[in-house]
This record gives C-alpha cells, structure tokens and sequence, in this order.
C-alpha cells in the first residue's frame, strides 16, 4: 500500500501546497490529503493550538505540520494516534524532504589535523589578555596553544605563562629561536617548539620537547637533511615544516615542496604554516582554508599553525576546524564535499528557491488583512498587503508607498524596515530570505527570533513577574 500523508497548512499557502504535493505524490507514489486550518500564515500555528483546532478524517501514516509551527508534535501524536513532524519551513524545499527525509547530519567527528593557533606577540599582552585569547582559539577548536613571541626581545615570562596556560588544561607551544625564552617553556610544560635550523639544531636536539625543523634555504629542501639528521641521531621527535610561502613570493614552488617533502620522508610527521596564505591573501579566509585542509589531508601533514591577526581572518580556526572535518569524511568516503556540511558558505548560500510573478500575483491577491508578507524573488524585494502590491530594488521607496496606503505604528515601522533590510542584503548578496527568520551565514549565522516568538517570550517572561 502507498504511503498516505496529511498536510497541515494555514489559508494563505493553501493552493501553492496543493500544488506542490499534488506533483510530489505523483512522482514519488504517496497518496495525500491537506488540512487547511483556520489560521492565515503558517507562522502563527503552535501545536496546542492545532490540537484544538483539527481533525483528521480518515486513515494516515504520517502527519506533516508546516516547519514555522512552534510547540512540540509529540503531544500531537500521543492525542491522534499517528506520527506528526515538522517538515521545511519553505515550502518549495518540500520536494527534497518527501525525496530524502529530513536529512541525516554526517560524522563530522574525525578529523586527522592538529591546529596550533598562534597568540601573536604574546609578550606584549597581559595574562588575563593571554587566556582570554588562548581559551577563544580552544572553543573555535584549536588543539595547542602557540606563544608567539617577539624577535630581538627575550621574554622572562615565558616560563611563568607557559604554567598558567598549562594550569588551565591548555596544551601548549612555544614559537621562538631565543634559547632562553624557549627552555623557559619547555621547563614549564611546552610540548613543542617552533622553530629549528641548523643555527639552532644542536641545543634544540636537546630540548625535552618536540621540535618543528625548517630548512635553512625555503627554496632547498636538501638544506633540511643536515638538521633533520642531526635530530634522528639525538632520538629527538620533530616535525618538518618545508615552509609555505605567500602567492608572489614563490607560493606554488613551495606547495610542491611539500609534496617533495612526502616523497622524501614518507613517514615523516610534517606541518604547514597556513597563515601566509590567510592573513597575506585579500579575501575572505574560508575558501583558503578549506583548500589548504584539502592538500593537508591528502599529503598526511598532521598539523597547521594559523593566525587571527587581520579581520578577514578573525575566525580562521573555526574555519579550518570545519575544513578538517570535511575534508576528513569526504576523502575517507571517496565523494565530493558538497552537500555535507554547508557552514563555510557564508557569504552566499547553497541553494534559493524561487517562486515566480504568476504565482507572488495570486499569493498578493489572496491577502485580506493588512499584515505585510515580504519575498525576495526575481531580481526584486516583494512587499504585498490586502492594500497593495509592491515591488522593486529600493527598501526605501517600498516602505514609503506601503506607508501611504497602510497606517504604520513605531513598532510596526521598526519591524517592517528591519524585514526590508534582510530582504536587500538578501538580494544584494543572493541569500535565501525568508520573512521572520534570521538569514543563514554559515557558521557565522546568528539565530535570532521572529517578532512572533519575541513577543511570545515578552509575554512568558511579563506573565513569570510577581505581582507588585
């Protein structure tokens, strides 16, 4: 027997869902029927209310509540003895539920890269500044802490915020060449130092700490062999970093190095310096990162040290700790990492739906009260109440022929011109917008609730006051 659903829907929505689910049915073999409530848009539905309020009439298997339905459906479902869920809260991402589901997240849990954050200039800042800083990189998913310290300046203290750092769960790097900053550390409980070269290599080799070698020309990988030697004689652990360069001061030739550096010590644990590329590249750090995970993940370099020094890498390593996850579970699975995980797709989205002219017409013609719907859609911002049918690229000149026909209150005003500016970055940037929720940036995204749920929550919180 075909699968049999029951759609919940308000009036407004009634005739594009008839619409959608009348296509579905037919492709996918289910048979269907739609419960179209007393209750204008979808937004204003909560389970209590629609326990009340409807009846099922016949036999389902499943009953299918608009996404914007606040409450919990499992009450729902105790009281009509079928299963209710929420399904999208845009009605067009429809097809991709009934077609798969709602979609099961993927184990991201994995990964294989080790990220050192770089707290730079660590001697210049005080120590509250130091783990303030060191516990933001941690919660953005950072594994070791780096103190990066000043070239021509010995820092004292370097021993004494290494045990702080380490009092604190902290793991712990120290990144210098001056010999007494860098036992200071290590006594103190610093698991690795960067860096050495062959002016350093003999008290390096006998530090009680992992080692991050370099070699002593960037452009000759040959230069490493002497210091790395050196290094295996004295049974000291090291990693080798053959140094990443910046794009126009030789950055392709040092990605091949390390694919050279692979090839030459093939179970040797290795590191890249990613913040050449993010901080001294002019773009928006996310696709470098991912990228750079993509090459660390198929060349097994087991670590990275990155910066979050200039704005545009303000969350480098929460990027690059959702890159490693992908990268991870795409190369492990053998598929592309796409339509995995979607947090780095910041400034544009995965995917918009559009809705088309015919059908926003007949949507605007539907409306018999005087609250404003708003879509993006083609080009232009849509703005439609029982007093009219607006549309263009100017928020402002929206508002004003809404505000001639329509009589605005303050709040009113301040929720309609917040609505049009998400509508018109939504347009500028081309993001999904949908009225009453917060657009999707990503990892950076911001959840903020609808006017419905504010006011819902005002009530709530006024009703929880004690009578004065």
């Amino acid at each position: 027997m075909p699968e049999s659903i029951l759609f919940v829907t308000g009036k407004l929505a009634e005739l594009s869902l008839r619409r959608v689910v009348g296509q579905l049915a037919e492709s996918l073999g289910f048979s269907s029927d739609i419960a179209v409530l007393r209750i204008t848009v979808a937004a204003l539905m909560h389970t209590e209310w629609v326990a009340r309020h409807l009846k099922i009439e016949g036999a389902f298997d499943r009953v299918i509540l608009p996404g914007w339905c606040q409450g919990n459906p499992e009450p729902l479902t105790r009281a009509f003895g079928v299963p209710f869920e929420k399904g999208p809260k845009d009605l067009l991402d429809l097809t991709e539920y009934l077609h798969h589901g709602p979609r099961e997240a993927p184990d991201l849990s994995q990964y294989d890269i080790e990220i050192l954050a770089e707290i730079n200039h660590a001697p210049r800042m005080s120590d509250r500044e130091i783990v303030d800083r060191a516990q933001q990189h941690r919660a953005a998913g950072a594994d070791v802490i780096d103190l990066g310290c000043v070239p021509g300046e010995s820092w004292n203290r370097a021993g004494a915020v290494t045990a702080l750092l380490r009092s604190q769960g902290f793991r712990v790097s120290i990144d210098s060449f001056d010999q007494s900053e860098v036992e200071l550390a290590v006594d103190a409980g610093a698991e690795l130092v960067l860096s050495c070269r062959a002016e350093n290599v003999d008290w390096c080799a006998d530090l009680a700490a992992e080692i991050v070698v370099l070699p002593d020309d960037p452009r000759d990988l040959s230069t490493l062999e002497p210091s790395v030697a050196k290094l295996d004689e004295q049974g000291t652990r090291y990693r080798i970093d053959p140094v990443m360069e910046p794009i126009g001061f030789g950055f392709a030739a040092s990605l091949e190095r390390y694919f050279e550096a692979r090839r030459k010590w093939p179970e040797a644990a290795l590191m890249m310096g990613i913040g050449n590329l993010t901080e001294l590249t002019e773009v928006d750090s996310a696709g470098v990162n991912v990228l750079l995970a993509a090459v660390c993940q198929e060349l097994s370099i087991g670590s990275v040290l990155t910066t979050e020094v200039i704005n545009w890498c303000r969350t480098a390593v929460a990027e690059f700790d959702v890159a490693r996850r992908l990268m991870k579970h795409a190369i492990d699975n053998g598929c592309l990492p796409k339509h995995i995980d979607s947090r780095l797709v910041m400034l544009r989205d995965p995917q918009v739906h559009t809705i088309g002219g015919v059908e926003l017409t007949r949507l605007s013609r539907q409306i018999k009260d005087a609250n404003f719907r708003v879509f993006v859609d083609g080009g232009e911002i849509h703005l439609m109440n029982r007093n009219g049918y607006w549309h263009g690229t100017d928020p402002y000149m929206l508002f004003d022929r809404a505000a001639e026909v329509t009589e605005l209150s303050p709040s009113h005003s301040f929720y309609l011109g917040f609505e049009l500016c998400q509508a018109r970055t939504a347009l500028t940037l081309g993001k999904q917008y949908r009225q009453d929720d917060s657009l999707d940036w990503g990892m950076l995204t911001v959840a903020q609730p609808s006017a419905l749920e504010r006011r819902r929550i005002e009530r709530s919180d006024d009703a929880s006051e004690p009578a004065g």
